[in-house]
This record gives structure tokens, sequence and C-alpha cells, in this order.
């Protein structure tokens, strides 16, 4: 039981790694995701502070995850052009932009009051 609990993480791990690879939108979630936590650090900001960044982070990913996931299975069903497949990929796409627009809303909420004492104080 316990190796295909193991197994299920390595294959979770295998799916990271492909949407490293093969989708630049997620090497740009890397990039933020990674600055995010800098700034983090840099901040200290409150706990309560980095739940919220943790949730939109893994929002993102989340959403680009499945979004990459339904790409790939309308590219299996119907590699040939069909405006229903580009519907089904436009929203999922679109999905991923929600999450994102609404995370970096956050992200300013929560560090522009850093960023500006730092600058004035």
């Amino acid at each position: 039981m316990f190796s295909k609990r193991l197994k299920s993480f390595l294959y979770a791990l295998q799916g990271i790694v492909y949407l490293l690879k093969t989708q630049p939108n997620a090497r740009i979630h890397l990039f933020f995701t990674i600055s995010v936590i800098a700034l983090g650090i840099f901040f200290q900001v409150r706990s309560s502070e980095w739940m919220l960044m943790i949730w939109c982070i893994g929002g993102v990913w989340a959403t680009e995850a499945v979004n990459t996931a339904l790409e790939e299975l309308v590219n299996w069903i119907s590699p040939d052009y069909h405006d229903k497949a580009k519907h089904v990929k436009d929203v999922a796409a679109a999905a991923v932009f929600i999450v994102a627009i609404a995370s970096a809303m956050v992200g300013l909420i929560i560090f522009v009051p850093y960023i500006v004492r730092f600058l004035w104080d």
C-alpha cells in the first residue's frame, strides 16, 4: 500500500516536471512563485499573509496543471482544428488567467504597503 502512495507522488512530480519542461507559462509562474517567496522572506510578512500567498500560488499552479491536462487531452482527441476544441482550450486558459490576475491583486494588496514603507521610511 505504501508503494502505491509513493508511486502516486512520483507521478505527480513527473507532472510538475512535464509542466516546467513543456509549458512556457509554467516557467513564468515559477519565476513569480520564487519572487513572491523571496519578497515574503525579505519583508517578513505575517503568517496570515503567507497563508494567502500560499493559497494563491497553489491556485495558479493547480489551474495551470488542469489547463495543460485539458490541452493535452483535447489535442489527443481532436488533432485537427475544431471550434469546440478551441473553446475548451480557451476557457481552460481563461481559468488560469483569472486565478493569476486575482493572485496578482492579492500580491499587490500584501506587498505595496511593505514596499512603500521600505522606500519612504
